[in-house]
């Protein structure tokens, strides 16, 4: 890891200070949001900042795993978000770039549906789909929401209701954000932010037969009408603002992504970011580091001008920029990781929007954009890293499930009866085919009392 990567890893504190006295979150020509983070620190990124820490007292930081996605540049620390997460990131042991996720998604949720920008025919809300990935405990997923889950319901108290987890079933979806009508009286607040910790459930449940789950989260990203035509209990949701986070371990998203949802496109209306404990803290940090900052009022004062942006734009630059951008974006990648990538113009966008509207402006900036492509790409960085030898294949990753259990190897023949003699030989070929294609099996041939046998071994641990 270079030493600007570390850097941008550590976000230790700074010597500078928030401007003193009060703030003031009411709306003027350019929004109290915007003139105060302009005169706020930006991202620690100078020779200095190891100094910082050291004063701070922040923890031992830790240093990555091998392999694990460098993260993402000071661009992404932009602005007000920004600004927050390096008050957060010493105090803390999450990591820096799962709080500012959380925070992205949750304030654009809050904002709801009234702001946007437009492609075409097709309107870009500021609702996103986030899948945080680390592993199970250690790598502190859940203690990253929490920040952003207390800050949000600061900034919005009437986002609170409206954050809900037991996500099983598209009619449940629909459910949550129904329209009023003259037999039911629906929900009143078209807003929805779910959150799963145990994101698999969601994808175990998508596989069911008949499931609607699938196409209602489809529908719900593109910010599309929901609606089930049911005899017994008809729904619909004309104008919801669906956003939604789940937590997940790398072995269980690469066990449970089917081939199914990478070809409908439901995996890559998701924004997937590598998560990790970040630094060791035996006493915990401040509990409030960001006291006599203001920051908290700034968020609120942002949120409730944001509802009334209508539509953005690029000024000049940014437009040249996105225009530079896009033709980079849109280059097909390969393989499962590849597809995942495939939305990759979509995300950008959407993060740049949260990130200006979050800012207070109402135009998207070149440093509204960098910051999005910034995030964007740690987050396709990290969705190499989660996908790494993953097939697609549900009776393959049962398969490697079975040898990872069995570390001396199964026959072909033990195979079958781990899956109870209910796949034919042809299927289990495939399977084992495509695993030896990702590099997560190895064969040999061993004697027997008659034919020589294969033994199959597993070659990747579990994460």
């Amino acid at each position: 890891m270079s030493e600007v990567q570390h850097r941008a890893q550590a976000l230790p504190a700074r010597a500078s200070r928030a401007p003193d006295g009060p703030v003031d979150t009411s709306v003027s020509d350019r929004p109290q949001a915007a003139k105060m983070t302009s005169a706020l620190p930006r991202h620690p990124d100078n020779e200095r900042c190891g100094e910082h820490a050291a004063d701070a007292g922040a923890g031992e930081i830790l240093p990555a795993p091998e392999g694990f996605p460098a993260p993402p540049g000071p661009a992404a620390y932009q602005g007000l978000l920004g600004e927050i997460v390096t008050r957060l990131a010493p105090e803390t042991e999450a990591d820096p770039v799962a709080i500012l996720s959380h925070l992205l998604v949750a304030v654009g949720a809050a904002i709801g549906r009234s702001a946007y920008f437009q492609i075409g025919d097709s309107r870009h809300h500021p609702n996103t789909f986030l899948l945080v990935v680390g592993d199970s405990a250690r790598s502190r997923k859940g203690t990253a929401w929490d920040h952003a889950r207390a800050l949000i319901c600061q900034a919005d108290p009437a986002l609170e209701p409206r954050i809900q987890a037991g996500l099983l079933s598209g009619e449940g979806l629909v459910a949550a954000v129904a329209d009023h009508d003259s037999d039911d009286p629906g929900i009143g607040d078209p807003r929805l932010l779910v959150i799963e910790p145990e994101f698999s459930s969601v994808l175990k449940a998508s596989h069911r037969e008949l499931s609607t789950l699938s196409p209602m989260l489809r529908l719900a990203w593109d910010g599309r009408p929901l609606q089930l035509l049911t005899r017994s209990a008809p729904a619909r949701a004309s104008a919801a603002h669906i956003s939604l986070i789940g937590h997940i371990t790398a072995a269980e998203l690469r066990a449970h992504l089917t081939t199914l949802e990478l070809a409908n496109g439901m995996a890559n209306r998701f924004l997937i970011i590598a998560c990790r404990r970040a630094r060791l803290l035996p006493e915990g940090g401040n509990q409030d580091p960001l006291a006599s900052t203001g920051l908290r009022p700034v968020l609120a004062g942002a949120i409730e001008h944001a509802r009334q942006a209508g539509r953005l734009a690029f000024d000049h630059q940014a437009r040249q920029l996105w225009h530079w951008a896009y033709t980079r974006l849109a280059e097909p990648q390969p393989g499962i990781a590849g597809a995942i990538l495939a939305r990759a113009e979509a995300h950008a966008l959407r993060l740049a929007l949260i990130y200006t509207l979050a800012d207070g402006e109402r135009t998207i900036s070149p440093e509204h954009l960098r910051a999005g492509l910034a995030l964007w790409d740690y987050a396709a960085r990290s969705a190499t890293w989660a996908l790494q030898g993953a097939t697609g294949d549900l009776l393959a990753e049962q398969i490697h499930q079975a040898l990872q259990h069995n570390p001396a190897g199964l026959t072909r023949s033990q195979i079958s009866d781990v899956l109870a003699h209910n796949r034919p030989a042809a299927q289990i070929h495939r399977a084992l085919a495509a695993l030896a294609l990702a590099g997560r099996v190895t064969h040999r041939q061993i004697p027997t009392a008659g034919r020589p046998a294969e033994l199959w071994t597993a070659t990747s641990p579990g994460t």
